[in-house]
């Protein structure tokens, strides 16, 4: 018996881009839902999507008000945003107000599907921490504390390695400067520290820290670690 297709829940008010997700979705085993403006949104979560793709512009309410409430009443569901390419405050505070990702308009289907099964992979993630990550030649084992490029060791100070394994924790993820600094610091802290331990934590994993491969910015916004395939 084969298991039931994950539930996909479409919240977009232009019929073109709905379709698109529609067929394409459909074509990948997705069961899709679909809502045109908010109030149909909220009705549709009685369904328990999988995960939601959300357009914040939406015609009945402001679509950082219905991921907060789409938030507030489904903790763990993925939400990937819909955005415009320009928006990059409000890229900024949708992952703050709880969204797992956005793909920016226009949009390719290959990408869009690439970051809603690294949401799905997150979510699962969350669960339970893995006690060894590993993509390409980086592994992290969290529980001993070894970081490794292939079979060489990484030596990384305390705050580089909390920076590394918070980024491990929510891997394929958007992570804001802003959810950064607070969890890596307890008191207010400029962002300029934030980089100078990117930068440094580059030097130690990147094999070419100007063009990384692993820790990667997100511009505007934030970083994100590369999630395994």
């Amino acid at each position: 018996m084969s298991a039931a297709p994950l539930k996909v829940l479409i919240v977009d008010d232009e019929p073109p881009i709905r379709k698109l997700l529609r067929l394409g979705l459909h074509t990948q085993g997705y069961e899709i839902l679909e809502a045109s403006n908010g109030k149909m949104a909220m009705d549709m979560l009685s369904k328990a999507p999988d995960l939601i793709i959300l357009d914040l512009g939406l015609p009945d309410m402001q679509g950082l008000d219905l991921l907060r409430r789409i938030r507030a009443g489904l903790e763990s569901v993925p939400i990937v945003v819909l955005s415009s390419r320009d928006d990059e405050a409000g890229k900024v505070e949708a992952l703050d107000s709880g969204a797992d990702d956005y793909v920016t308009k226009p949009f390719g289907l290959d990408e869009l599907l690439a970051r809603m099964r690294a949401a799905l992979r997150h979510q699962l993630q969350s669960t339970g921490e893995r006690p060894i990550f590993r993509v390409d030649d980086l592994s992290v084992d969290l529980v001993r504390r070894v970081v490794k490029v292939g079979d060489k060791d990484v030596r990384l100070s305390p705050k580089e390695y909390e920076l590394l394994r918070l980024l491990v924790q929510h891997a394929g993820k958007v992570l804001t400067h802003k959810f950064l600094l607070g969890h890596l610091w307890d008191e207010p802290t400029d962002a300029q520290y934030l980089r100078v331990y990117v930068r440094q934590l580059r030097q130690k994993i990147e094999s070419d820290p100007e063009r990384p491969h692993y820790l990667l910015t997100e511009t505007g916004v934030g970083y994100r670690l590369r999630a395994p395939d």
